[in-house]
């Protein structure tokens, strides 16, 4: 069954009726409250056929959002949370997609705070989609959730059953695999496919990429750095690389 939550705030709720009507459960004002930003928001729920209702101030005073107080100018909504995509949806996308892809594969990421980060980066940076694992790798946890400040709920984040077979899949379809680790022979700043479909691949906090994926990437890149430093955490890397393939797309017009 899939979670519920509640957003605060119009310019959140405006977005989340313009985006995901359909997620929406409710939205709630303070009672006795009607002036024009109520009346606009209460407007577009109506439009949307989203159910309103009034609450006292001491109602959105209880509101929480990942454990804490939810901060809400007199307005919220319950929300059900997006779940986890699967092969089909990434199938989907890559067919949709109207901007050459640039996609996030993560294997074997399980800090759920590294993955909530890895989300906020990838959208940011403009990525199609955050890929995973299933098995051995942290999904949508509240703390995930909480991390992505939001990405969670707009970036498709895929789960598949078999990490190689999905880079195969993808290869099939045009995508490029380029993997990251220390040991990789081109520089992030040299790699071939920035600016082609690409999935950039990051690997386990501490033990990288496994020796099956690495098998499965076109190239390996690595992150020139300064002397001393051996690594960086796997959201920082991953940022930097999606960054970086989007300058290289940006910069070639």
């Amino acid at each position: 069954m899939a979670e519920d939550m509640w957003i605060g705030g119009f310019h959140a709720i405006e977005a989340a009726l313009d985006r995901h009507p359909e997620r929406l459960r409710q939205v709630a004002v303070v009672a006795g409250r009607d002036d024009k930003r109520v009346r606009r928001l209460c407007k577009l729920a109506a439009s949307a056929g989203v159910a309103v209702v009034e609450h006292p101030d001491d109602w959105f005073a209880r509101l929480t959002s990942g454990g804490r107080p939810l901060r809400h100018q007199g307005v919220a909504a319950r929300m059900t949370l997006r779940p986890a995509g699967d092969e089909a949806e990434l199938g989907d996308l890559l067919s949709a997609a109207t901007e050459t892809p640039l996609l996030l594969v993560l294997d074997g990421v399980t800090d759920p705070h590294n993955l909530g980060a890895c989300l906020r980066g990838a959208e940011a940076a403009g990525a199609l989609a955050v890929i995973a694992p299933k098995d051995r790798a942290c999904g949508l946890t509240p703390a995930a959730r909480k991390t992505s400040a939001g990405s969670s709920e707009r970036l498709p984040f895929i789960q598949v059953t078999n990490l190689a077979r999905t880079l195969a899949d993808l290869k099939q379809q045009g995508v490029w695999i380029v993997g990251t680790a220390g040991s990789g022979p081109v520089s992030l700043y040299e790699c071939d496919f920035a600016r082609e479909p690409v999935a950039v691949v990051m690997g386990a906090e501490g033990s990288g990429l496994r020796r099956l994926t690495q098998d499965r990437c076109d190239q390996l890149i690595h992150i020139p750095m300064a002397s001393g430093v051996e690594s960086l955490n796997v959201s920082v890397a991953s940022a930097v690389c999606l960054f970086e393939f989007r300058r290289q797309r940006l910069a070639g017009g």
